[in-house]
């Protein structure tokens, strides 16, 4: 990601490509650390107290000491007022010892993928104590991303190795089954998706959450996944099988949008 703008605690906005982090910081030690994901909207971060909700969640499964809300709502504030672009990425990243807000543009490629969707290709996957915990020990999915990517997809899907379908290295996923939309249960070690929490507030359907192996979703009528940047965006492959862009993908799409002019 592209950074524009850095704000950090006790310090204000600094050179988005000076220092942040101390060469003894355990984040880079050790890798303890977590971090945060929102996306801005005509300069406004969307759903920022549930993204701080699991912000502190995440601290605590990592055994770092919580952070001011206040504060990252002010830092996150002088990110955003320090980059010319409106819609942004907004990270913040807490090591125990430093907190930082970064900002900037959002990739120029999500919305041609929207249009074309994502292929994926799936990947077995051995869920590690943090799999609940957005932290940032993100080397195994990054490499699950590598393979896939390898394998002419554009994102990875994490099975566990009974088939139990997972999640995305950085989203969650979702299916359709006629009328009804499938997602993994949180009863799983996945992550808790603040989009995922929308899209089931928002769906208008009946939505089902359950552990389904992934025979089911590839006999499914359509596929996607959500996330924070991402949005909704629609799967148009999975290991070689073909889906269509259904209308469930695009209406929650829809809906997401109108809730962040609201």
């Amino acid at each position: 990601m592209e950074v524009s703008a850095v704000a950090v605690a006790g310090r204000g906005l600094v050179d988005p490509h000076g220092p942040v982090f101390a060469a003894d910081d355990e984040a880079l030690l050790r890798g303890r650390s977590v971090f945060e994901t929102a996306r801005v909207y005509d300069g406004r971060p969307f759903l920022l107290d549930r993204h701080l909700a699991r912000f502190a969640i995440s601290a605590a499964r990592v055994g770092l000491a919580p952070t001011d809300p206040a504060e990252c709502k002010r830092l996150a504030a002088l990110a955003i007022g320090a980059c010319e672009e409106r819609d942004l990425a907004l990270r913040l990243y807490w090591t125990g010892r430093t907190l930082a807000v970064t900002a900037g543009p959002l990739d120029p490629e999500l919305e041609t993928q929207r249009r074309r969707g994502l292929r994926l290709f799936s990947t077995p996957w051995s869920t590690g104590a943090l799999a609940r915990a957005k932290s940032t020990s993100y080397a195994e999915n990054m490499a699950a991303q590598d393979a896939a990517a390898a394998a002419g997809a554009d994102d990875a899907l994490l099975v566990a190795g009974d088939g139990t379908v997972l999640e995305a290295p950085t989203a969650n996923v979702w299916w359709r089954e006629g009328d009804a939309l499938l997602t993994p249960s949180l009863d799983l070690p996945i992550l808790a998706g603040v989009t995922r929490g929308l899209l089931l507030e928002a769906a208008g359907r009946e939505t089902i959450e359950g552990v389904f192996p992934l025979t089911r979703l590839l006999a499914a009528d359509e596929v996607f996944i959500c996330s924070s940047i991402r949005e909704v965006m629609p799967v148009s492959w999975v290991d070689g099988k073909a889906f269509g862009l259904g209308p469930a993908a695009d209406e929650l799409q829809q809906e997401l949008r109108r809730r962040t002019t609201s």
